[in-house]
């Protein structure tokens, strides 16, 4: 399908600037333009930095590319010319929402301020990606995944089981944060249209992985003064792990009373199940540590088809454990549309990471592919009446 072809989903209608690069800012525009969204990438001549990843077939289209730019405009613009400034501020006044992640000192650079953003379009909605917040001691310092990951514990927490600081072996960080910024967007629409105001949304990294984390694992420090464990035991357990079968690994997460009572039974354990530390949930939790190394030695008693079966029949959450890459070929995710063949018109076959919400049944879909760089140049551009520009 073409640029051209109408929009359509919730945000149909809605026009995006997107002043964002990498992953973080790229992938909530993405969702944004699968929900139907108008986003006009703006980039620099050379290029978003993703675009210069390998593998690609052809230079500045790489595989991430080819999904973190779906369904959006690409327009090249040198934003160190008075030129390319005007151009953006031009089409911001055709905008409903311009999102940047690009620091407050560099856009300030560049004369691309909020002020003037406003006095372009008052109810815009104009959202901040940033690493630290503004009026924090670490306002403006740069923020990757890492640093994140990092600073808000995250690091850390890998010593429950590898006893060093480790780094989850996904960018984690900048994913939530990519969920934080559509929830405040389309939040943010949501007000502009039953009031007419415009937003200004400063989402700071560090703080909302700090948040994020905090969800279960402040616990009993909630209160003052504590009154109990920081965190929440059962995932600090070195026991909270894949189970190993006769045959292979399995994820075995019983759950309910009856779970627990059904699992040591099948494994030929019923006793367990009976022991006065893991009759009730709170107690499984405290005891964890024991619970977990006896499901352990039962787990090795079926092979992993067995227990697959018997979970399914007694309603016992499980899985087996997929290899990252067996997901391209997965049973499972392929029954359910997650991956779908495409053609790009300039790089030929690939597979699309379809957006997993539904919306009236049916996935957010393509409307058109990832664009070459400054692909939608003449075309935005006569949309702001500079057709010989």
């Amino acid at each position: 399908m073409t640029s051209n072809t109408a929009p359509q989903g919730q945000l149909a209608g809605v026009r995006i600037v997107d002043l964002t690069t990498v992953v973080m800012g790229p992938m909530a525009t993405r969702m944004l333009a699968d929900m139907g969204a108008d986003v006009i990438k703006i980039e620099t001549v050379d290029g978003d930095l993703m675009r210069h990843y390998l593998p690609h077939r052809n230079p500045l289209m790489s595989g991430i590319t080819l999904n973190l730019d779906r369904n959006k405009r690409s327009l090249a613009l040198d934003l160190k010319t008075e030129e390319g400034v005007n151009t953006l501020m031009e089409l911001t006044a055709t905008a409903d929402v311009l999102v940047t992640n690009m620091r407050a000192a560099a856009l300030d650079r560049l004369g691309i301020t909020h002020e003037r953003i406003v006095e372009a379009r008052p109810d815009i909605v104009y959202c901040a990606a940033i690493g630290f917040d503004s009026d924090g001691p670490w306002a403006g310092r740069p923020a990757y995944d890492d640093v994140i990951q990092a600073i808000s514990g995250l690091a850390q927490m890998a010593e429950w089981y590898h006893d060093e600081p480790w780094f989850v072996p996904s960018i984690v960080a900048d994913k939530t944060m990519a969920l934080h910024i559509v929830s405040a967007i389309t939040a943010s629409l949501f007000r502009r249209a039953t009031t007419g105001e415009g937003d200004k949304l400063e989402i700071p990294m560090a703080e909302t992985m700090a948040a994020y984390n905090l969800v279960e694992h402040l616990s009993g420090h909630t209160f003052e003064p504590p009154i109990g464990e920081f965190s929440y035991q059962r995932v600090q357990t070195k026991g909270r792990r894949p189970r190993p079968t006769k045959d292979g690994w399995i994820a075995l997460l019983p759950y309910s009373d009856q779970n627990w009572r059904d699992v040591f039974a099948f494994a030929g354990t019923p006793e367990i199940a009976d022991d006065p530390r893991f009759a009730t949930r709170p107690e499984r939790v405290v005891y964890a540590d024991d619970l977990y190394g006896l499901l352990n030695e039962a787990s090795k008693s079926h092979t992993t088809a067995e227990w697959m079966d018997f979970c399914e029949a007694h309603n016992v959450p499980a899985s087996p454990i997929t290899d990252l890459a067996e997901l391209r070929d997965s049973e499972y995710f392929n029954a359910v549309g997650l991956l779908e063949d495409a053609e790009h018109p300039t790089e030929g076959a690939y597979k699309i990471v379809s957006d997993p919400i539904r919306s009236n049944h049916k996935r957010q879909g393509l409307a058109h592919h990832a664009p070459t760089l400054g692909q939608h140049n003449e075309e935005i551009l006569e949309e702001l009446g500079k057709k010989n520009a």
